[in-house]
């Protein structure tokens, strides 16, 4: 490979409070709309607070501010919010904020991990500084597993015991900066009792991987997060191909953007298959594809 891939990512800026600024990656959102007569959804989260009708289809409205735990946005104040229509996880939602400021194109390598004072409930997954200025970026996936915590069961997977044993030979790593992403990874893997590894970023995915190899027990599959603070899933692919030393592992990127795009770049940066979270079982699809791969190297 002769270059590195861009690590230049456009991101939403938006306000939840008066001060805080907060970011969405634009490869998750739709479209961005006024504030419109909701319909009603009885019996729901309280986040929730109704439905628009988005392209004659009913989506979902999530107060975000409510959600990660600010003061709801008042009858006067949803008069001027926006929704942001986003396209995440396989299903269209839509997220009411108090305002809408730009589209700024941000370098993904600056992006910080967020301190670990702040626990497993903090909402967001990483901390950039724009124009003086600190910009959170959401964790959406704990954001709509806390308002819809039924998506945290994921399904059974039926395998037989041959596809199990060979799963269980492999050397597996999984690499994802979301907690709620990487506790539906390993319970997969855990109802079949294959064993695994696993980082919150790429950057100790990748020292993980130079040192398994180095000694001897090199990484056979690879499944990875694409955005991620620092080293993203682009990027982790494209180092471990740069890499003539690294036994190559077979590399499934795994993210919550539904886009084309965002899937067929995964492809040109040296992964071997990009899927879309979450299916359990169509990932451990791609997994045994990858397993049984490498049992015919042999």
């Amino acid at each position: 490979m002769s270059s590195q891939p861009k690590q230049l990512q456009k991101l939403l800026l938006f306000q939840l409070t008066d001060h805080r600024q907060f970011g969405l990656g634009t490869l998750k959102i739709r479209e961005i709309m006024p504030f419109r007569r909701l319909s009603r959804l009885p019996h729901s989260h309280h986040a929730i607070v109704g439905t628009a009708t988005f392209r004659n289809a009913a989506v979902p409205v999530i107060d975000m501010a409510a959600a990660i735990g600010y003061p709801a946005l008042s009858a006067e104040e949803r008069a001027d919010a926006s929704i942001i229509v986003t396209d995440v996880q396989r299903q269209e939602i839509g997220f009411m904020v108090r305002s809408v400021q730009r589209i700024v194109e941000a370098d993904w390598k600056k992006v910080l991990p967020p301190p670990q004072a702040l626990g497993k409930n903090a909402f967001i997954t990483g901390l950039l500084t724009l124009d003086g200025a600190l910009v959170q970026l959401l964790d959406l996936e704990l954001l709509l597993a806390r308002v819809y915590p039924e998506s945290l069961n994921s399904q059974d997977v039926l395998l037989n015991d041959m596809e199990i044993e060979t799963l269980r030979n492999m050397s597996i790593l999984l690499v994802d900066d979301s907690r709620v992403a990487r506790k539906q990874l390993c319970d997969v893997l855990d109802r079949k009792n294959i064993g695994y590894q696993v980082t919150e970023s790429g950057t100790a995915a990748f020292e993980y991987l130079l040192d398994s190899s180095a000694h001897g027990k090199p990484v056979n599959i690879l499944v990875s997060d694409i955005e991620m603070p620092g080293l993203d899933g682009y990027e982790l692919t494209f180092k471990v191909r740069d890499n003539s030393q690294l036994h190559q592992p077979y590399i499934i990127l795994h993210t919550s953007l539904n886009s084309e795009m965002s899937l067929s770049y995964a492809e040109q940066v040296g992964a071997d298959t990009a899927l879309t979270k979450f299916d359990a079982e169509e990932l451990m699809h791609a997994m045994l594809v990858a397993a049984q791969g490498r049992q015919q190297q042999v």
